[in-house]
């Protein structure tokens, strides 16, 4: 009886390939009867059943925007790399007039004057509001009572007092923002669409590659647990998932992975830190477990158990279910927590 157990322990090892055939038609079970025994047993566990999987990630800021001149004329200030600049303040000054950041997600991409409404309207309007400047009413209208706030708004920059808004003097990003790295410096005179600066945000995050293989753990929302260099753990969530496709050389396919970006953990006075990430692809509450090792392989497919009652033992059909830390969660007749099946060793 110790061949049917070979395959079976090699299972162990490269996860449920190859089993030995145990020559019982599937869902069928022997009759209990005197049979050597096998070699080792285990018991059937009921546990709470966790797949995990670590991945190597790298702690920092995430990725950078870069930011582009809008304007032509002069570059006559920049803030500075490291830094953080929050709603009104100036990103940088062409002619030595502010460019400013407020918060958004949609793109300046007209001139507001009074008359206009839309989205961007509102979006800009609630930025005003929150910046202190009142007589208006938050809503997709720019009215006249907005053009004057602009105006005050506008004196208190520095610029000339219109009434409306350029889009190449603001700039929009979800909330503050951190200078990440400079692409030009005071005293270069630029041209629309030359690079400025590049930001990212203000809050660490772990930025982690996954193979297309691995696509089960890339879900979005999803709890994870970052490992820090001084081995502290904390939890993380998965706020963004973004496909990369790499063209393929030559004759070779495109291959896909993931980018996956955790977030919303501490991580002290790191900046930049390689990470582990512990993905957790699946959860299952009070299944039945064994050992890998102890599945057989019946002829005509599907897996069974050798259930040991004393001096005797039987295969008994199971189906599998989920595969994790050497052991898979079975089910089937006569299969109970407690239950005794036959091992390699």
């Amino acid at each position: 009886m110790r061949g049917r157990y070979l395959i079976g322990g090699a299972v162990a090892a490269v996860g449920a390939a190859a089993l030995v055939a145990a020559g019982l038609p599937s869902g069928a079970e022997d009759p209990a009867q005197a049979r050597t025994l096998p070699p080792g047993t285990a018991r059937v566990t009921k546990q709470t059943f966790v797949d995990t999987q670590s991945v190597d990630g790298e702690l920092g800021y995430g990725d950078a925007t870069q930011r582009k001149a809008r304007l032509s004329g002069t570059v006559t200030a920049l803030a500075a790399s490291g830094s953080t600049v929050s709603r009104g303040r100036a990103l940088y000054r062409i002619d030595n007039d502010p460019v400013v950041l407020l918060y958004g997600t949609l793109p300046a991409y007209r001139t507001l004057s009074p008359g206009d409404e839309g989205r961007d309207v509102k979006q800009f309007e609630a930025n005003l509001w929150a910046l202190g400047y009142r007589g208006f009413t938050v809503d997709k209208s720019y009215t006249s009572a907005t053009a004057d706030a602009v105006r005050d708004w506008q004196d208190d920059l520095g610029v000339p007092e219109t009434g409306r808004v350029d889009p190449p003097r603001i700039v929009y990003a979800a909330g503050k923002v951190r200078v990440d790295s400079r692409q030009a410096a005071p005293g270069d005179v630029v041209q629309p669409g030359a690079a400025l600066l590049s930001t990212t945000g203000t809050g660490r995050v772990a930025t982690v590659p996954l193979e297309a293989s691995d696509a089960r753990l890339a879900r979005k929302g999803a709890a994870v647990t970052v490992t820090l260099p001084d081995g502290k753990r904390v939890k993380g969530t998965i706020t963004d998932v973004e496909t990369v496709v790499t063209p393929g050389e030559g004759q070779q396919k495109d291959t896909t992975t993931f980018d996956v970006t955790v977030s919303g953990f501490r991580s002290g006075a790191l900046d930049h830190a390689a990470v582990t990430v512990d993905f957790t692809a699946a959860k299952r509450a009070d299944v039945l477990t064994v050992p890998v090792a102890a599945l057989l392989a019946l002829a005509e497919g599907g897996y069974g158990l050798e259930v040991v009652e004393g001096d005797t033992s039987r295969i008994v059909a199971v189906r599998t279910g989920m595969f994790a830390d050497g052991r898979v969660e079975v089910s089937g007749g006569g299969i109970t927590d407690g239950t005794t099946v036959g091992t390699p060793s």
